[in-house]
């Protein structure tokens, strides 16, 4: 046993360490900026929550714009202990990425008991992807949700059936068997449970789908062995949930008179025209940027484990019907669902989890920008999933041919992984990086230099501006401003609306402004960022407009 524990305390070592040898290279290759302007939003509201105690983008005025609560409150915590605010966003990103790799690395020893290095291999791979990295070191709250995901499928996974002499494991991803059948551990369980499941709620919104999907599979398996014991867990995780939840759906109340934050209202309307695309079109316009990466040689792994565990499913099935025939138990059987038929259940949660977010985002919000950022947490159980199909590839090829396939696809994967993430990904995240500060910094520090806060602003990216330049505003992307929502798309009621609030100023993209039109006659330039980044990768500079409502500059 010392041997076994030592063993698992050096492998987290290492993916800790390489893990954070990523983030490290991402952060040092870029200044330590950030590749989305988003971020500065959270930085923002971070801020505000420290120094003021109020919740919103500008002091004062109190917004819901903020999409993931939790990693307010978690920025904000570093602002309270005075910690240089960008060491504190990379610390958490980076701390997110080490657990996800750890949690992962032994979902796939419990996925394949027995297999030597699948669990290490599964760890390297989540630290090392590009993409994970990218969403560590990006200033969001993307890497920490997809560690919740992780976190939530763990918890969750049972012991390996223990029917017909079959040789599990004594304890479940990250906690004790005890905790799920019988007594106050299958209390335990469904408290701890529910709160993790709100706690990637606070994350994330949809984190309320996994824990949906979770439960419905323990409605289905069963694992406390009885009703009684499913619905004693359920009541649990369900107070646990509703109790960490409930005061940030009172604040979206007060503020939004809804349950989601005015984020999610703004988003879809704004890229509405997006839904007009056939189903298949948006689902596969969300998949084009995960593939990018050795993710994409996984795919062939996961649809091996897939047909492995359907056929482990129609086998058991079988061989209870037989057992059901001869009205006798038979070795090891156990009279409830909890079997190795529906073990295949809990097996495949990884997987469905990450097809569910995508077909999710696909049927509500199909965008597919800053490299598919909005499900990216699907690459992390998919990435697990995915390194133990192929490992089982391995172990069933017969013949040289398939031996030498499968070996190459495998090999071939690692190098994709290695490749992406030493270079690939380190060049997509510094241009990404020096747009957002070319452009957006550049631009809001030249407001704060040269425009008085009291001269009313109109800007559609908010981050960079509220941080470095903090005065009311006019936010034309919907999120300070909800009452634009339903015009958002209309550049006349913006028009309109923008001069009925004095607007004075107008900070944007040729392709923010409203009619889209740089051209229009009540736009008067007196400043252009002329960075060189926007433009190399094909897109434009953002520019500074005194506004003429007369038409006169």
């Amino acid at each position: 046993m010392k041997f076994v524990t030592r063993h698992l305390r050096r492998q987290d070592a290492l993916l800790a360490f390489v893990a954070l040898a990523m983030c490290l290279l991402y952060v040092r290759t870029a200044d330590g900026g950030f590749p989305l302007d988003d971020a500065w939003i959270h930085q923002v509201y971070g801020r505000n929550l420290a120094l003021t105690g109020q919740w919103a983008f500008v002091p004062g005025v109190p917004s819901a714009a903020s999409t993931s609560p939790l990693y307010t409150v978690l920025l904000s915590i570093g602002y309270r202990l005075n910690v240089p605010f960008q060491l504190w966003t990379h610390g958490l990103g980076a701390l997110a990425l080490i657990i996800t790799a750890m949690v992962g690395s032994r979902m796939a020893t419990r996925l394949l008991p027995g297999r030597s290095g699948v669990g290490l291999a599964a760890g390297l791979a989540l630290a090392v992807s590009w993409h994970l990295v990218w969403a560590a070191t990006s200033g969001m709250e993307t890497m920490l949700f997809g560690m919740w995901t992780l976190v939530l499928i763990g918890i969750s996974l049972t012991p390996k059936s223990p029917l017909r002499g079959e040789r599990g494991l004594s304890e479940s991803v990250l906690l004790p068997l005890s905790l799920w059948r019988g007594g106050w551990g299958v209390r335990l369980h469904g408290i701890l449970f529910g709160a993790l499941a709100a706690l990637a709620t606070l994350t994330r919104p949809e984190g309320i789908v996994l824990a949906g999907m979770i439960g419905l599979v323990v409605l289905i398996v069963r694992p406390q062995g009885t009703w009684r014991g499913f619905a004693v867990w359920a009541v649990g995780a369900a107070l646990a949930f509703g109790v960490v939840i409930a005061p940030y759906l009172a604040l979206n109340l007060q503020l939004t008179g809804g349950l989601l934050p005015d984020t999610a209202a703004a988003k879809q309307t704004q890229f509405a025209q997006l839904l007009q695309l056939p189903y298949l079109a948006r689902v596969l316009r969300l998949l084009t940027p995960l593939s990018a990466g050795g993710q994409l040689l996984l795919v062939p792994g996961a649809v091996v484990l897939v047909v492995i565990l359907m056929k482990q499913f129609t086998t058991e099935a079988q061989r209870e019907e037989e057992t059901k025939n001869r009205g006798v138990a038979g070795a090891g059987y156990i009279p409830s669902l909890y079997t190795a038929r529906w073990q295949a259940l809990f097996d495949l949660l990884p997987l469905a989890w990450a097809g569910t977010l995508v077909l999710l985002y696909a049927a509500r919000l199909p965008t597919d920008y800053q490299h598919g950022r909005y499900v990216i947490p699907a690459l992390p159980a998919f990435i697990v999933f995915g390194v133990v199909g192929t490992a089982r590839l391995l172990t069933i090829s017969r013949g040289l041919l398939p031996r030498v396939l499968s070996r190459t696809l495998a090999i071939s994967a690692g190098l994709a992984f290695v490749y992406f993430a030493l270079l690939a990904g380190p060049t997509v995240y510094r241009q990404d990086v020096n747009i957002i500060d070319q452009e957006m910094v550049t631009a809001a520090r030249w407001v704060a230099a040269n425009i008085p806060p009291e001269e009313t602003l109109a800007v559609h990216d908010i981050g960079a501006l509220g941080y470095f330049a903090p005065r009311p505003i006019l936010d034309l992307a919907g999120l300070v401003n909800p009452e634009i929502v339903p015009f958002i798309n209309d550049a006349e009621p913006l028009w309109a609306w923008l001069q009925q609030n004095d607007a004075r100023y107008l900070m944007a993209f040729p392709d923010q402004i409203p009619g889209d039109d740089p051209r229009d006659p009540r736009l008067c330039e007196v400043f252009t960022t002329g960075g060189t980044a926007s433009p190399a990768a094909g897109g434009p500079n953002m520019a500074v407009y005194a506004l003429a409502w007369d038409g006169s500059c």
